[in-house]
């Protein structure tokens, strides 16, 4: 497993859907995950310290996990299928460690608000992480000098792609 931090929630400009961006805490590579707004925006709102008048979803967790005595221990991205992402919660409860199916999404909200460390299986993100170019990142990006992606790195993307309904776009 290998550790990540949350490193930004995105707009994907294909769909109206929200990226969330881990990046690997101890190496370059970054993984993304297609979430949805409600979820996009659970994160937002505690990574910007926002305050909200009452508990989301994801604090509600928090709390009932709290009140009932656990305690969020981490969040493991176990699989990836046909471009679904599969997680779990490790929650420590009177001395037993249980581990919970979630969403990543859900997952990652309840995260960042109790500070659990988020953990990617080496397999997924062998398949869906990336490594941007040094230029990319210094913002000097020269698209004549770029190499092609190879196919196995953009598989993931293809598929989500393949799945839009083009129908879709420009309605309101």
């Amino acid at each position: 497993m290998v550790e990540m931090t949350v490193d930004s929630v995105r707009v994907n400009l294909i769909s109206p859907s929200r990226v969330v961006v881990l990046k690997e805490q101890q190496g370059p590579r970054y993984m993304a995950i297609v979430i949805g707004a409600a979820e996009a925006d659970a994160i937002a709102v505690k990574l910007q310290d926002r305050p909200v008048p009452r508990p989301l979803t994801h604090d509600l967790l928090r709390n009932v996990i709290e009140t009932c005595g656990g305690a969020v221990q981490q969040i493991l991205v176990t699989r990836l299928v046909e471009s679904t992402y599969y997680a779990s919660i490790v929650v420590e409860l009177n001395g037993r460690q249980i581990e919970v199916d979630s969403r990543p999404s859900d997952a990652i909200a309840l995260a960042v608000r109790v500070e659990a460390p988020i953990f990617v299986d080496e397999k997924v993100l062998d398949e869906a992480g990336f490594e941007p170019d040094q230029e990319e990142v210094d913002g000097e990006d020269d698209e004549s000098e770029r190499e092609p992606i190879p196919d196995e790195k953009l598989k993931v993307f293809k598929e989500f792609i393949d799945q839009l309904d083009l129908d879709d776009f420009g309605r309101s």
